[in-house]
Protein backbone atom coordinates (compact mmCIF):
# COMPACT_ATOMS: atom_id res chain seq x y z
CA UNK A 1 0.00 0.00 0.00
CA UNK A 2 1.01 3.32 -0.87
CA UNK A 3 2.08 5.45 1.99
CA UNK A 4 3.07 9.22 2.73
CA UNK A 5 6.30 8.44 2.74
CA UNK A 6 6.54 7.12 -1.16
CA UNK A 7 5.27 10.06 -2.10
CA UNK A 8 7.44 12.19 -0.36
CA UNK A 9 10.24 9.79 -2.23
CA UNK A 10 8.72 10.47 -5.52
CA UNK A 11 8.20 14.39 -5.37
CA UNK A 12 11.61 15.13 -3.62
CA UNK A 13 10.13 16.41 -0.69
CA UNK A 14 10.23 15.91 3.07
CA UNK A 15 7.21 13.91 4.30
CA UNK A 16 6.15 16.87 6.55
CA UNK A 17 5.52 19.04 2.70
CA UNK A 18 3.75 16.48 1.71
CA UNK A 19 1.16 16.32 5.23
CA UNK A 20 0.85 20.46 4.39
CA UNK A 21 -0.16 19.62 0.73
CA UNK A 22 -3.25 17.32 2.01
CA UNK A 23 -3.95 19.19 4.80
CA UNK A 24 -2.65 23.35 4.33
CA UNK A 25 -1.80 23.89 0.99
CA UNK A 26 -1.65 27.51 1.68
CA UNK A 27 1.50 26.60 3.38
CA UNK A 28 3.42 25.17 0.21
CA UNK A 29 4.59 27.51 -2.82
CA UNK A 30 2.84 26.11 -6.01
CA UNK A 31 4.90 24.29 -7.54
CA UNK A 32 5.97 22.13 -4.95
CA UNK A 33 2.04 21.68 -4.53
CA UNK A 34 2.20 20.94 -8.43
CA UNK A 35 4.87 18.18 -8.02
CA UNK A 36 3.64 16.25 -4.49
CA UNK A 37 0.32 16.53 -6.57
CA UNK A 38 1.40 14.51 -9.31
CA UNK A 39 3.58 12.13 -7.27
CA UNK A 40 -0.10 11.33 -5.57
CA UNK A 41 -1.68 10.89 -9.00
CA UNK A 42 1.07 8.73 -10.29
CA UNK A 43 1.13 6.39 -7.27
CA UNK A 44 -2.44 6.35 -6.66
CA UNK A 45 -1.88 7.03 -3.09
CA UNK A 46 -4.94 7.97 -0.76
CA UNK A 47 -4.73 9.02 2.79
CA UNK A 48 -5.91 6.94 5.59
CA UNK A 49 -8.93 8.75 6.48
CA UNK A 50 -9.04 6.41 9.97
CA UNK A 51 -5.61 7.33 11.19
CA UNK A 52 -6.70 11.22 10.52
CA UNK A 53 -9.85 10.80 12.75
CA UNK A 54 -7.80 8.94 15.40
CA UNK A 55 -5.32 11.40 15.14
CA UNK A 56 -7.91 14.54 15.87
CA UNK A 57 -10.32 12.38 18.02
CA UNK A 58 -13.04 13.10 15.76
CA UNK A 59 -14.83 10.68 13.16
CA UNK A 60 -16.50 11.81 9.69
CA UNK A 61 -18.46 8.96 9.59
CA UNK A 62 -22.19 8.23 11.14
CA UNK A 63 -23.75 4.67 11.63
CA UNK A 64 -27.49 4.07 10.84
CA UNK A 65 -28.73 0.58 12.09
CA UNK A 66 -31.97 -0.51 10.76
CA UNK A 67 -34.13 -3.87 11.38
CA UNK A 68 -34.30 -4.46 7.58
CA UNK A 69 -32.64 -2.52 4.48
CA UNK A 70 -34.79 -4.93 2.64
CA UNK A 71 -37.60 -2.68 3.53
CA UNK A 72 -38.63 0.10 1.14
CA UNK A 73 -39.45 2.44 4.66
CA UNK A 74 -35.84 2.11 5.83
CA UNK A 75 -34.22 2.75 2.19
CA UNK A 76 -35.97 6.35 2.70
CA UNK A 77 -35.06 6.50 6.29
CA UNK A 78 -31.31 6.26 4.89
CA UNK A 79 -32.13 8.67 2.20
CA UNK A 80 -33.13 11.02 4.34
CA UNK A 81 -30.22 10.62 6.79
CA UNK A 82 -27.46 10.29 4.16
CA UNK A 83 -29.00 14.11 2.64
CA UNK A 84 -28.09 15.97 5.68
CA UNK A 85 -24.91 14.19 6.90
CA UNK A 86 -23.24 15.27 3.20
CA UNK A 87 -24.75 18.68 4.51
CA UNK A 88 -22.50 18.99 7.15
CA UNK A 89 -19.96 17.13 5.51
CA UNK A 90 -20.35 13.65 6.83
CA UNK A 91 -20.89 10.17 5.38
CA UNK A 92 -22.97 7.35 6.34
CA UNK A 93 -22.18 3.72 7.31
CA UNK A 94 -26.00 1.86 6.82
CA UNK A 95 -26.42 -1.50 8.49
CA UNK A 96 -29.13 -3.96 8.91
CA UNK A 97 -29.56 -5.80 12.19
CA UNK A 98 -31.76 -8.28 10.18
CA UNK A 99 -34.34 -7.90 13.64
CA UNK A 100 -31.73 -9.91 15.30
CA UNK A 101 -30.54 -8.75 19.19
CA UNK A 102 -27.34 -10.91 18.36
CA UNK A 103 -26.39 -9.10 15.15
CA UNK A 104 -27.37 -5.62 16.72
CA UNK A 105 -25.30 -6.22 19.38
CA UNK A 106 -22.09 -7.36 16.91
CA UNK A 107 -22.99 -4.00 14.75
CA UNK A 108 -22.62 -1.71 17.74
CA UNK A 109 -19.57 -3.43 19.00
CA UNK A 110 -18.21 -2.27 15.04
CA UNK A 111 -19.29 0.91 15.68
CA UNK A 112 -17.44 1.36 18.97
CA UNK A 113 -14.27 -0.25 17.68
CA UNK A 114 -14.25 2.63 14.97
CA UNK A 115 -14.79 5.06 16.93
CA UNK A 116 -17.65 6.32 14.89
CA UNK A 117 -19.06 10.05 15.32
CA UNK A 118 -22.45 8.77 16.14
CA UNK A 119 -25.31 6.09 15.65
CA UNK A 120 -28.71 6.25 14.67
CA UNK A 121 -30.65 3.07 15.50
CA UNK A 122 -34.04 1.46 15.24
CA UNK A 123 -33.56 -0.68 18.04
CA UNK A 124 -33.69 -4.86 17.51
CA UNK A 125 -33.03 -6.16 21.30
CA UNK A 126 -36.40 -5.92 23.36
CA UNK A 127 -34.61 -5.89 26.91
CA UNK A 128 -32.51 -2.61 25.95
CA UNK A 129 -29.22 -4.48 26.54
CA UNK A 130 -27.47 -3.72 23.79
CA UNK A 131 -27.25 -0.19 24.00
CA UNK A 132 -27.20 -0.27 28.06
CA UNK A 133 -23.45 -1.94 26.93
CA UNK A 134 -22.85 0.72 24.12
CA UNK A 135 -23.64 3.70 25.74
CA UNK A 136 -20.51 3.41 28.27
CA UNK A 137 -18.36 4.02 25.31
CA UNK A 138 -19.87 7.70 25.37
CA UNK A 139 -20.92 7.34 21.44
CA UNK A 140 -24.70 9.51 21.11
CA UNK A 141 -26.83 7.73 19.53
CA UNK A 142 -30.63 8.78 18.51
CA UNK A 143 -33.98 6.66 18.02
CA UNK A 144 -35.17 6.26 14.53
CA UNK A 145 -38.66 4.88 14.26
CA UNK A 146 -38.90 4.34 18.40
CA UNK A 147 -39.40 7.19 21.01
CA UNK A 148 -36.60 7.38 23.42
CA UNK A 149 -37.08 9.57 26.98
CA UNK A 150 -36.12 12.60 26.62
CA UNK A 151 -33.61 12.33 29.50
CA UNK A 152 -31.87 9.25 28.26
CA UNK A 153 -31.25 11.32 24.31
CA UNK A 154 -32.88 12.02 20.89
CA UNK A 155 -35.70 10.26 19.12
CA UNK A 156 -37.76 11.18 15.47
CA UNK A 157 -40.51 8.79 15.49
CA UNK A 158 -44.52 8.71 14.27
CA UNK A 159 -47.22 8.38 16.16
CA UNK A 160 -48.22 4.50 15.75
CA UNK A 161 -51.41 4.75 18.23
CA UNK A 162 -53.05 7.39 16.22
CA UNK A 163 -51.46 5.58 12.57
CA UNK A 164 -53.31 2.19 13.95
CA UNK A 165 -56.12 4.74 15.05
CA UNK A 166 -56.62 5.83 11.56
CA UNK A 167 -56.82 2.72 9.68
CA UNK A 168 -59.35 1.18 12.10
CA UNK A 169 -61.63 4.33 11.42
CA UNK A 170 -61.38 3.92 7.84
CA UNK A 171 -62.29 0.12 8.00
CA UNK A 172 -65.07 0.58 10.24
CA UNK A 173 -66.45 3.69 8.17
CA UNK A 174 -66.90 1.11 5.47
CA UNK A 175 -68.91 -1.39 7.27
CA UNK A 176 -67.03 -3.48 8.33
CA UNK A 177 -67.15 -5.32 12.12
CA UNK A 178 -65.08 -8.51 11.22
CA UNK A 179 -61.16 -7.42 11.91
CA UNK A 180 -57.80 -8.90 11.78
CA UNK A 181 -54.71 -7.54 12.81
CA UNK A 182 -51.69 -9.22 11.34
CA UNK A 183 -48.23 -7.85 13.29
CA UNK A 184 -44.85 -8.65 13.02
CA UNK A 185 -43.29 -9.71 16.88
CA UNK A 186 -45.14 -8.23 19.49
CA UNK A 187 -42.02 -7.03 21.25
CA UNK A 188 -41.69 -4.50 18.79
CA UNK A 189 -43.18 -1.46 20.40
CA UNK A 190 -44.50 -0.06 16.37
CA UNK A 191 -46.72 -3.58 16.56
CA UNK A 192 -47.91 -2.84 19.79
CA UNK A 193 -49.11 1.00 19.25
CA UNK A 194 -50.57 0.06 15.68
CA UNK A 195 -52.66 -2.67 17.86
CA UNK A 196 -53.81 -0.07 20.17
CA UNK A 197 -54.48 2.34 17.67
CA UNK A 198 -56.55 0.05 16.27
CA UNK A 199 -58.64 -0.99 19.52
CA UNK A 200 -58.86 2.25 20.01
CA UNK A 201 -60.88 2.96 17.15
CA UNK A 202 -63.20 -0.45 17.56
CA UNK A 203 -63.88 1.30 21.07
CA UNK A 204 -65.24 4.25 19.43
CA UNK A 205 -67.20 2.09 17.90
CA UNK A 206 -68.65 0.51 21.58
CA UNK A 207 -66.73 -2.42 20.04
CA UNK A 208 -64.19 -4.77 22.47
CA UNK A 209 -60.59 -5.97 22.11
CA UNK A 210 -62.64 -9.67 21.61
CA UNK A 211 -63.84 -8.19 18.20
CA UNK A 212 -60.13 -7.80 16.78
CA UNK A 213 -58.39 -10.90 16.35
CA UNK A 214 -55.03 -10.54 16.13
CA UNK A 215 -52.44 -12.83 14.49
CA UNK A 216 -48.55 -12.59 14.88
CA UNK A 217 -46.32 -13.27 12.34
CA UNK A 218 -42.54 -14.28 13.24
CA UNK A 219 -41.08 -11.24 10.79
CA UNK A 220 -42.20 -7.85 8.90
CA UNK A 221 -41.56 -9.10 5.30
CA UNK A 222 -43.59 -10.53 2.68
CA UNK A 223 -42.69 -14.30 3.30
CA UNK A 224 -44.36 -14.00 6.97
CA UNK A 225 -47.17 -12.01 5.51
CA UNK A 226 -48.04 -15.28 2.73
CA UNK A 227 -47.88 -17.10 5.97
CA UNK A 228 -50.41 -14.82 8.39
CA UNK A 229 -52.49 -15.10 4.95
CA UNK A 230 -52.93 -18.71 4.99
CA UNK A 231 -54.02 -18.86 8.34
CA UNK A 232 -56.54 -16.17 7.18
CA UNK A 233 -57.81 -18.56 4.73
CA UNK A 234 -58.22 -21.04 7.45
CA UNK A 235 -60.52 -19.11 9.59
CA UNK A 236 -64.58 -19.79 9.59
CA UNK A 237 -66.29 -17.04 9.31
CA UNK A 238 -63.33 -15.06 7.29
CA UNK A 239 -62.82 -11.99 8.35
CA UNK A 240 -64.13 -9.03 6.03
CA UNK A 241 -61.28 -6.45 6.79
CA UNK A 242 -57.28 -7.50 7.62
CA UNK A 243 -54.57 -4.40 8.78
CA UNK A 244 -51.08 -5.04 8.43
CA UNK A 245 -48.35 -3.45 10.88
CA UNK A 246 -46.47 -3.01 7.50
CA UNK A 247 -47.31 -2.98 3.66
CA UNK A 248 -44.50 -5.98 3.27
CA UNK A 249 -46.68 -8.13 5.29
CA UNK A 250 -49.94 -6.51 3.20
CA UNK A 251 -48.42 -7.44 0.20
CA UNK A 252 -47.84 -11.35 1.28
CA UNK A 253 -51.40 -11.31 2.42
CA UNK A 254 -52.56 -9.99 -0.93
CA UNK A 255 -50.62 -13.00 -2.88
CA UNK A 256 -51.85 -16.05 -0.58
CA UNK A 257 -55.15 -13.98 -0.79
CA UNK A 258 -54.67 -14.06 -5.20
CA UNK A 259 -53.22 -17.66 -5.10
CA UNK A 260 -56.43 -18.35 -3.41
CA UNK A 261 -59.11 -16.83 -5.52
CA UNK A 262 -60.25 -14.48 -2.68
CA UNK A 263 -61.07 -11.10 -4.33
CA UNK A 264 -59.67 -7.81 -2.25
CA UNK A 265 -61.36 -5.52 -2.18
CA UNK A 266 -64.64 -7.56 -2.82
CA UNK A 267 -64.16 -10.36 -0.32
CA UNK A 268 -61.23 -8.78 2.13
CA UNK A 269 -60.53 -5.21 1.84
CA UNK A 270 -56.81 -5.21 3.03
CA UNK A 271 -54.85 -2.27 4.38
CA UNK A 272 -51.11 -1.95 5.38
CA UNK A 273 -48.63 0.57 6.84
CA UNK A 274 -45.76 2.82 5.83
CA UNK A 275 -47.20 3.38 2.30
CA UNK A 276 -43.86 2.26 0.57
CA UNK A 277 -43.54 2.51 -3.21
CA UNK A 278 -44.85 -1.01 -3.78
CA UNK A 279 -47.88 -0.09 -1.77
CA UNK A 280 -49.46 1.45 -4.88
CA UNK A 281 -47.83 -0.25 -7.71
CA UNK A 282 -49.83 -3.60 -6.40
CA UNK A 283 -51.84 -5.40 -8.20
CA UNK A 284 -54.43 -4.08 -6.31
CA UNK A 285 -53.19 -0.09 -4.96
CA UNK A 286 -53.05 -0.96 -1.16
CA UNK A 287 -54.53 1.59 1.37
CA UNK A 288 -51.78 2.37 3.74
CA UNK A 289 -50.55 4.78 6.72
CA UNK A 290 -47.79 7.10 5.23
CA UNK A 291 -44.92 7.50 7.80
CA UNK A 292 -42.87 10.50 6.53
CA UNK A 293 -39.84 8.45 6.07
CA UNK A 294 -37.18 10.45 4.38
CA UNK A 295 -37.94 13.33 7.11
CA UNK A 296 -37.54 10.86 9.68
CA UNK A 297 -34.44 9.93 8.42
CA UNK A 298 -33.15 13.64 7.79
CA UNK A 299 -34.14 14.78 11.28
CA UNK A 300 -32.47 12.13 13.42
CA UNK A 301 -29.35 12.54 11.34
CA UNK A 302 -29.69 16.67 12.08
CA UNK A 303 -30.58 16.00 16.07
CA UNK A 304 -26.84 13.80 16.04
CA UNK A 305 -25.09 16.35 14.26
CA UNK A 306 -26.32 18.76 16.32
CA UNK A 307 -25.09 16.88 19.54
CA UNK A 308 -21.93 15.98 18.15
CA UNK A 309 -20.78 19.37 16.45
CA UNK A 310 -18.78 22.58 17.67
CA UNK A 311 -22.28 23.50 20.26
CA UNK A 312 -22.25 20.03 21.64
CA UNK A 313 -22.83 21.65 25.12
CA UNK A 314 -25.74 24.09 24.37
CA UNK A 315 -27.53 20.52 22.99
CA UNK A 316 -30.55 19.46 25.01
CA UNK A 317 -32.26 16.18 23.91
CA UNK A 318 -35.29 16.28 22.37
CA UNK A 319 -38.21 13.54 21.37
CA UNK A 320 -39.46 14.68 17.82
CA UNK A 321 -42.79 12.49 17.04
CA UNK A 322 -44.23 12.90 13.83
CA UNK A 323 -47.87 12.58 12.22
CA UNK A 324 -49.10 9.73 10.13
CA UNK A 325 -51.23 10.22 7.21
CA UNK A 326 -53.95 7.72 5.61
CA UNK A 327 -53.76 7.10 1.78
CA UNK A 328 -56.95 5.66 0.69
CA UNK A 329 -56.58 3.37 -2.29
CA UNK A 330 -58.42 0.40 -3.98
CA UNK A 331 -57.93 -2.80 -1.76
CA UNK A 332 -60.53 -1.13 1.46
CA UNK A 333 -63.37 0.67 -1.46
CA UNK A 334 -66.80 -0.61 -0.20
CA UNK A 335 -68.32 -2.55 -2.71
CA UNK A 336 -71.54 -2.88 -3.63
CA UNK A 337 -73.55 -4.96 -1.46
CA UNK A 338 -71.59 -3.77 1.52
CA UNK A 339 -72.92 -1.19 3.95
CA UNK A 340 -70.66 1.42 4.93
CA UNK A 341 -70.44 5.20 5.74
CA UNK A 342 -67.81 6.56 3.46
CA UNK A 343 -63.91 6.90 3.73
Amino acid sequence: MVGIKDVARQAGVSVGTVSNVINRPEMVAEATRDRVHAAIERLGYVRSESARQLRAGRSRIISLLVLDMANPFFVDVASGAERAAREAGLGVMVCNSAQSSDEEADYLSLFAEHRVRGVLVTPADPTGRNLRNFRRHDIPYVFVDREMPEDEGCSVSVDDVEGGALAGRHLLAQGHRALVYISGPMHLPQCQDRRKGLLSALAEENMSPGDLVHIEAERLDVAAGRDAGARLLGMSPRPTAVFCANDLLALGVLQALFAAGVSVPGDVALGGYDDIEFAAAAAVPLTSVRQPAFRMGRTAAELLIEETGEDADAHQHRRIVLQPELVVRDSTFAVAGRPGRGA
